[in-house]
């Protein structure tokens, strides 16, 4: 499940970094042709990279939502259940010792 949840955000993470990596790359390829000037292409290079930190910011949040959304779905045992199971068997362990 773990390795399930880090593929996912692998792939994302991948995908973002390869969308990024293409906008560079078609910036630089206008720049070349001429469509824009040196200066723009910065500029543009500029407002893509604060972009994408400000969307990193907003990702964060929500893919802590997800996977505690995802995790609550597959029927998990939260630390509560697995406190109430271990006084359980605390109690059924001191019951049966006494009766020895």
């Amino acid at each position: 499940m773990i390795n399930e949840l880090k593929s996912l955000f692998l792939a994302g993470v991948g995908s973002a970094a390869y969308t990024y990596e293409k906008a560079v790359n078609l910036i630089s390829e206008m720049v070349e042709k001429g469509k824009i000037t040196v200066d723009e292409g910065k500029q543009l290079s500029e407002e893509l990279k604060k972009n994408a930190l400000a969307k990193k910011d907003q990702i964060k949040p929500l893919t802590k939502n997800e996977v505690i959304s995802i995790l609550s779905n597959m029927n998990f045992a939260s630390k509560e259940d697995i406190a109430s199971i271990n006084d359980r068997l605390t109690k059924l362990e001191n019951k049966i010792n006494n009766n020895d």
